[in-house]
């Protein structure tokens, strides 16, 4: 029953862990510096034929209503709606995902810190922070697997992602006459996907390393 409870707290510990990891990595790729960034690296302005200054206006727009709200996504540009009414209900579902997501992560951040308050003497607080460690190696080699995996079948990935999170037909847009994948090219997505994946290895690299020193720091106290 000890191992089952052990078991147990560990893959709640786990589980919270990766979710916190994972929101705190996507948060900067959700500000204009980086989306202005990747938008320039997948010539994002030859796909609209805007000004740079242009697609800054529009980007700027989506990303406030898909950040702050209300959701309408009904920028213009000179007058004229840039998205059309699928593209904006598209749009109203991605932030319905990233709102139900950073909701399940404040949840998770909450278990962890209810985890630290529980385990407040020394033997226990190790414990906490071992397996934070071990939960930083585990989140590191799935990610570094199942990133490997998603790149090498890339449209794959991302086609089963949008039917596990949105309605069939809903996703699949024309990059010939449609702004919403002008605006966030293909190439946006495979660079944006890399680099998050990065940040990911890199927070929880860092949390293995903190964890396991913090662990045998309590360990060795007199």
């Amino acid at each position: 029953m000890q191992s089952l409870r052990g078991f147990l707290a560990a893959l709640v510990v786990g589980v919270a862990t990766a979710l916190v990891i994972v929101a705190l990595a996507i948060i900067p790729f959700l500000t204009p510096v980086w989306v202005g960034f990747a938008q320039e690296r997948a010539e994002a302005t030859a796909w609209t034929g805007w000004t740079r200054a242009e697609l800054g206006l529009v980007t700027d727009g989506v990303l406030a209503d898909l950040i702050v709200g209300p959701p309408a996504f009904d920028v213009a540009l000179e007058g004229e709606p840039v998205l059309n009414e699928r593209e904006r209900q598209h749009m109203a579902d991605v932030r319905g995902v990233f709102a139900t997501f950073f909701l399940v992560a404040l949840a998770a951040g909450l278990v962890l810190g209810g985890a630290f308050m529980l385990n407040g003497r020394r033997p226990a607080r190790a414990r906490l922070w071992r397996r934070l460690s071990r939960s930083g190696v585990i989140i590191t080699v799935v990610t570094i697997v199942g990133g490997v995996l998603a790149l090498v079948f890339f449209d794959a990935a991302f086609a089963l992602f949008h039917r596990l999170f949105f309605a069939e037909g809903s996703w699949t847009f024309d990059a010939g006459t449609e702004r919403l994948v002008q605006l966030f090219p293909y190439q946006f997505w495979v660079e944006s996907t890399i680099v998050v994946g990065v940040v990911v290895v890199a927070l929880s690299l860092l949390l293995a390393w903190v964890g396991r020193r913090r662990a045998r720091a309590l360990e060795s106290a007199p």
